[in-house]
């Protein structure tokens, strides 16, 4: 298989799985105190002790690789609980202060492993970006793909981005499309964003109708539009998973844009330019109908107040205020 990004541990399973080598999922299921990854979180583990993913930061990730490597061995699930009070969790490594509960999965062959079908399954929706829940039932091992509109937990995990454990007993990993970045102008300060915003697990477009700025020498394998801003978030339309960030300078490019994203439901609206800047687009914007309360949604200037002077440090301040925004 290709090497897998930190993001493609589905994927990574299945195809080791697939290639012969054997292959577990572990998923982190309950958290309590400071555990370092949230519940969701996943690693998976090659018959040869590759991984893909991190469901401790690297707290305790040799014990789950010697547990789901025994569990390629009797092809049998387990629960494993890691906390401060457990001499194993400590000499492990866990040293956060947390307690964490791990499900560790063989895939395949096996009465109670997670089949074959059900994570092809997954990673379909997963390419497709189609947003799906894998349910399993820890009481008697059982699993089923569940997407939107089948089951009122499921559909609230979903619209709250949380995986977690429901008090019937059932466990439910949320897997949702990507979040989304969508940044007009294809500036300087575009090229590090993007790269920044990629590692972070988005799914990037950049939108300049000059040819001049938005080329592929200069942004080489990113996703280019060369529409006029308006036409081209009408095509894109931004939901409630996509964050907008407006990098011109341009009146006349960032204005349509603004127009654009605080008619959708995008959850952050960002735009570069100093106060007084701002104060002469609020003055547009408020001739054009939009209310106070509208702009308020735009954060600007765009970015946190971190002193950022050169353009990877600007792109680190508006991805911090992205996350901020999305996380708050």
């Amino acid at each position: 298989m290709t090497r897998a990004t930190h993001d493609q541990i589905p994927e990574a399973a299945l195809a080791w799985h697939r290639a012969g080598a054997g292959a577990a999922l572990a998923t982190v299921v309950e958290t309590w105190g400071s555990a370092p990854r949230p519940a969701g979180s996943q690693l998976a583990i090659s018959g040869t002790g590759d991984m893909v993913g991190s469901v401790s930061g690297g707290c305790v990730e040799g014990a789950v690789v010697t547990e789901a490597l025994e569990a390629l061995t009797d092809r049998t699930p387990r629960l494993l609980t890691f906390g401060v009070s457990d001499e194993t969790a400590f000499a492990a490594g866990l040293a956060c202060g947390g307690t964490i509960r791990i499900l560790v999965e063989p895939v395949g062959d096996g009465a109670t492993a997670l089949p074959e079908p059900i994570l092809a399954d997954l990673v379909t929706a997963r390419a497709a970006a189609r947003a799906a829940a894998l349910v399993t039932t820890l009481a008697t091992w059982t699993r089923q793909l569940v997407t939107p509109g089948q089951d009122a937990a499921v559909d609230a995990r979903l619209k709250s981005d949380r995986s977690g454990m429901e008090e019937d007993g059932r466990f439910i990993a949320v897997h949702n499309p990507p979040l989304r970045l969508i940044v007009v102008g294809a500036v300087h300060i575009a090229q590090p964003l993007l790269t920044i915003a990629r590692e972070c697990g988005y799914a990037c477009t950049l939108i300049d109708p000059r040819a001049a700025f938005g080329s592929s020498e200069r942004f080489p394998g990113e996703t280019l539009l060369d529409d006029w801003p308006d036409e081209a978030l009408a095509s894109l339309a931004p939901d409630a998973r996509t964050a907008i960030v407006t990098l011109t300078h341009d009146p006349k490019l960032d204005d349509p844009a603004i127009h654009a994203a605080l008619k959708s439901p995008a959850f952050y609206l960002g735009c570069l330019g100093s106060k007084k800047t701002h104060a002469k687009r609020l003055d547009r914007l408020t001739a054009a109908g939009f209310t106070p309360e509208e702009n308020a949604r735009i954060h600007a200037p765009v970015g946190l107040d971190i002193g950022a002077k050169s353009p990877a440090e600007i792109a680190v301040s508006i991805m911090a205020q992205i996350t901020q925004t999305l996380r708050a």
